[in-house]
């Protein structure tokens, strides 16, 4: 018989902790997803992490990726939700291609860009809001606070657009998105609205999880789309296994790059090889944010403050929210303040873990060099990705197969690519109305309390 899965706080073990009341008790999934954070502000985290029949995963070669999804899916989930109505959801979340890229030499770039707002972060969003959907309390209206440095926001906004009992307010930081993106947020319309922050994408998540932990609001039924909700883990494990039975056979071993900003996507990456997957090395590269890779090279962890702006802006993140859920899984406990509490094995972290920094002027030279050896077209944040892996590879020997993560999609960075390339990047199909779409944010400054009135105001709580 396949174990119960319930979900316990990152900050059970904190004792004497000012502000803290740690949260000693065990929920359902259910309860995880719609809550999103735990009450002591802590993450909320599998007790149990299911294994992976290595044999099934292979016999998927060359399957659909719904079929993959619904493999892993019923690993964690076989118990709260009827096989039936799992494979609606997925089927539902994923009718969009997943192209695995040759670049050279058994090296490929797994394009995550292709869904509705080309961004990885579709592939969460859009399962999550089924199964929230599907877990709602009926009259029961959910209100979604996300904050987003770029593409989190869009692909949680279009997920979630005209489902039934759900808002979504989206907060991002008002200089550093890009045009097209900050279009894409300001436009979605219906039971969406973005918020526009005159601060950073740090204080944008620090106003969510204050508002999460603020007593007084939780009338108003919160719940997160952000990482820092299991909800988004899960489905970003799936990607991985699909990578590895595409392209691998029995006895491989497999290299993934993915960049990295507040470490959800990298997460689903080390929760996949706990559950058996055989990752050789995950490369968790990072812009000019550089507190994890700081962290693995002298065992002290700083966070960024404030988090220094980069042409990836998506990762533009000086304390990474998912850095609580690593650190634990090793061991360890991080607050979200970024105060340590209890560090990690970093020895073995170090064994499965590799981060390197790559600047702005790098991560332009990616850009162009990629285009003139390969041909292959990359954004900034998969650039990221790309040279951490190179970078990977030239401190450690050649290795294949290896899969390096393109998160976006270069039409969403149009004008880096013409100035580096000199060639406009085709819009996909799903941005292509983009331009026509009208919409205004609402402008809010960097203040807790005037946000909060803002949510007293706005927000409903029934149907």
């Amino acid at each position: 018989m396949e174990k119960q899965i319930r979900y316990y706080s990152t900050n059970r073990n904190l004792e004497g902790v000012e502000d803290i009341i740690p949260f000693k008790g065990y929920v359902s999934f259910q309860e995880a997803l719609l809550r999103g954070q735990a009450p002591d502000e802590g993450l909320f985290m599998p007790d149990y992490i299911p294994r992976l029949s290595i044999d099934d995963v292979l016999a998927l070669k060359n399957r659909p990726y719904p079929e993959i999804a619904l493999l892993v899916a019923k690993l964690f989930l076989h118990d709260e939700i009827s096989h039936e109505t799992l494979e609606k959801v997925v089927h539902d979340s994923y009718n969009f291609d997943i192209p695995l890229e040759t670049v050279i030499d058994g090296k490929y770039v797994m394009r995550l860009d292709q869904g509705p707002t080309a961004s990885f972060k579709d592939f969460a969003a859009r399962m999550m809001a089924r199964l929230m959907s599907h877990f709602r309390g009926k009259g029961k209206r959910l209100n979604v606070l996300v904050a987003t440095s770029g593409d989190t926001g869009s692909a949680v906004g279009e997920a979630f657009k005209g489902v039934e009992g759900i808002d979504v307010n989206i907060l991002y930081p008002r200089a550093e998105v890009s045009g097209r993106q900050k279009k894409q947020l300001d436009t979605i319309g219906k039971n969406v609205r973005a918020l526009s922050i005159d601060g950073k994408f740090d204080d944008c998540q620090d106003l969510v999880k204050q508002a999460f932990s603020d007593p007084s609001l939780e009338y108003l039924n919160f719940t997160s789309a952000n990482s820092i909700n299991f909800g988004r883990i899960l489905p970003q494990i799936v990607y991985y296994i699909y990578a590895y039975a595409h392209l691998c056979g029995k006895g491989d071993e497999i290299v993934i790059s993915v960049p990295s900003g507040n470490f959800g996507n990298a997460l689903g990456c080390e929760y996949a090889r706990r559950m058996g997957l055989p990752v050789k090395k995950l490369i968790m590269p990072t812009n000019e944010n550089d507190e994890f890779p700081r962290y693995l090279k002298t065992g002290v962890y700083e966070k960024v403050s404030p988090s220094r702006a980069c042409l990836s802006n998506a990762m533009n993140v000086g304390h990474p929210s998912n850095l609580a859920r690593f650190f634990n899984l090793y061991g360890g406990t991080v607050d979200r303040l970024g105060k340590v509490h209890k560090y990690p094995d970093i020895d073995t972290m170090r064994k499965n873990v590799f981060s390197v920094s790559i600047s702005d002027d790098v991560t332009k030279e990616c850009i162009k060099q990629t285009y003139e050896t390969y041909g292959v077209i990359l954004e900034p944040h998969g650039a990221v990705g790309w040279r951490g892996l190179e970078i990977f590879l030239e401190k450690n020997g050649d290795f294949s197969p290896c899969v390096s993560l393109e998160t976006a999609h270069p039409a969403k960075f149009p004008d880096e690519i013409i100035e580096l390339l000199g060639i406009t990047p085709e819009l996909p199909d799903s941005m292509k109305d983009i331009d026509r779409r009208e919409g205004e944010p609402a402008e809010l400054p960097m203040a807790y309390g005037i946000f909060k009135e803002y949510l007293q105001d706005n927000l409903k709580i029934r149907d």
